[in-house]
């Protein structure tokens, strides 16, 4: 995953916040996964989703002056398509984590545990950054997590 950490590194140059965000829900979907005893495809999928899966927030900003969650799923798949094709991703791959990236906001069709872990990670992460009220917390675990080692984290974190 190296090429990709640095080519995500390099694409959010000048937005350190950008890099520490896609980063802290890089390392928090690795746990989950392990966690989960998520077997190899998955994880490959599920970290290189992690790195890129905030990648349309750029050209939101651009285009629209904003980085709300549905402009990022609009733009994001593109450029993600584009990066991992670059660094020779294999394009199964290349296609689950475009679609990841395009539906990162959407919870109502979780259709994979890369998908789940890749949401809970993000909130996680969203959470602490939002500097999240316990009742916001204990929503999200309610509705959206569902992994044992996700909700185990947030409980953890914000409910303890």
């Amino acid at each position: 995953m190296e090429p990709l950490v640095t080519a995500m590194i390099a694409y959010e140059r000048g937005v350190p916040q950008r890099v520490q965000h896609f980063l802290k829900v890089y390392a928090f979907a690795q746990a989950i996964a392990q966690g989960e005893g998520a077997d190899e495809a998955t994880c490959r999928v599920l970290e290189a989703a992690a790195l890129v899966h905030d990648i349309g927030i750029k050209p939101a900003l651009e285009i629209y002056g904003s980085s709300a969650g549905p402009h990022q799923e609009e733009l994001g798949p593109g450029p993600a398509r584009e990066m991992l094709t670059g660094l020779g991703y294999d394009p199964a791959l290349v296609e689950r984590v475009a679609y990841l990236v395009g539906h990162h906001h959407s919870y109502g069709q979780i259709d994979g545990l890369d998908y789940q872990i890749l949401v809970e990670a993000d909130f996680l992460v969203n959470l602490f950054e939002g500097n999240a009220a316990r009742a916001e917390a204990e929503k999200v675990r309610d509705s959206i997590f569902r992994t044992a080692t996700g909700r185990k984290y947030l409980e953890a974190m914000f409910l303890a």
